[in-house]
């Protein structure tokens, strides 16, 4: 049975601990390249991915770069809306509404990218989608600790590594694009070698966009996330308190 008195502290305290200990390890060079290449770099090449399929194509993330056709596919979306569609019915018939809201949203995010949106306009998401993507998929990590008692997350203390994998990749893009805003240097404007043109410069030279743009949009996908976190481990560790107390 969950120890309802000490799980409120635990949520309580672990979101700021894990923030704080991501913002010390980006602080010092040696644990920013840490964080860069074992902890940002997979969820910065998954959000291409899962941007990607989203869309309509198929996509095959790896370490420092994501392979992704020029043009849209069937196998893909056709894959993507049965697994959708499982979910929100393993959702519903568990009674885990909050499961098949997800599935529901998600589901409307593929109809979008797939059959409302051109392939030119699908491949700027795509590209934009690999920090953003880290951010959000960072924040979805953390949020995964406020699961319940009965959940496999929380054997082992998985949650807890979850937790610090989200927290680095939240922290290290968030703070790129933040100094960013009045230090234009930090852009990663370029080519990266064996790979091709940095997101940015793919989003400057490619697709129009302006220094200024990109930082806010990334700023403003990273305060979404910031937000939203703040929101639920709030609620979550007010949640668990009044349990304890009602215990």
């Amino acid at each position: 049975m969950e120890d309802g008195h000490r799980e409120w502290k635990v949520r309580g305290g672990a979101v700021p601990v894990a923030l704080l200990a991501a913002l010390v390890f980006h602080s010092c060079d040696s644990g920013h390249f840490v964080q860069r290449s074992a902890l940002t770099m997979p969820l910065h090449e998954l959000g291409h991915a899962v941007t990607a399929w989203g869309s309509g194509f198929a996509a095959i993330p790896s370490l420092w770069k994501t392979l992704i056709p020029e043009q849209r596919g069937v196998v893909v979306p056709v894959i993507l809306a049965v697994s959708l569609g499982w979910l929100l019915w393993r959702g519903w018939t568990t009674g885990r509404t909050w499961l098949a809201a997800i599935a529901l949203g998600l589901g409307f995010g593929q109809l979008i990218g797939t059959a409302m949106i051109s392939v030119t306009a699908a491949q700027v998401a795509i590209t934009f989608g690999g920090d953003a993507g880290a951010m959000i998929l960072g924040t979805g990590l953390m949020l995964s600790f406020f699961v319940g008692p009965d959940s496999r997350l929380r054997a082992g203390g998985l949650r807890y590594g979850l937790l610090g994998i989200g927290a680095a990749a939240l922290v290290d893009t968030l703070s790129t694009w933040w100094t960013a805003r009045t230090d234009r240097d930090v852009i990663p404007f370029g080519e990266i070698e064996g790979v091709g043109l940095s997101d940015p410069s793919k989003l400057d030279e490619w697709y129009g966009w302006t220094a200024s743009q990109i930082v806010h949009r990334y700023v403003a996908v990273g305060g979404c996330c910031v937000a939203v976190l703040a929101a639920v481990w709030a609620w979550s560790t007010w949640r668990a308190r009044q349990r304890a107390l009602a215990a």
